[in-house]
């Protein structure tokens, strides 16, 4: 009785070593940019510039500045919803590149291996 399975030629166990080789070398990469992002910072602003948020790649806002004519203590719910756009946009901004540079790194692999 013959065997079911198996590889033929034998030659899985070297692509084997390359793949790992390979995923090693990726999540090198992966950890190096990722320390790279926590460093950077995103800014986004809303109300043409009234407000003004920076973002680091930790998911924290780092500052938000104000430009005076936007404090207005009888409109106090605009200016909630601004600062609250601008940190959206802000982080937005932060995920999308993140996200890129990830990819270009596992060349649109996502979590998967190509087999």
């Amino acid at each position: 009785m013959g065997k079911k399975g198996g590889f033929p030629g034998g030659g899985m166990p070297g692509n084997m070593n390359n793949l790992m080789k390979q995923a090693q070398r990726m999540q090198k990469q992966m950890e190096e940019k990722q320390k790279e992002m926590e460093d950077k910072t995103w800014e986004a602003t809303a109300g043409g510039g009234a407000v003004t948020i920076s973002v680091s790649g930790k998911k924290e806002v780092v500052s938000v500045k104000l430009k005076p004519e936007v404090v207005d203590p009888e409109d106090i719910e605009m200016l909630e919803d601004l600062i609250v756009a601008a940190v959206n946009e802000a982080m937005r901004k932060m995920e999308e590149e993140t996200s890129e540079m990830m990819g270009s790194i596992t060349g649109g692999l996502g979590g998967g291996f190509p087999f």
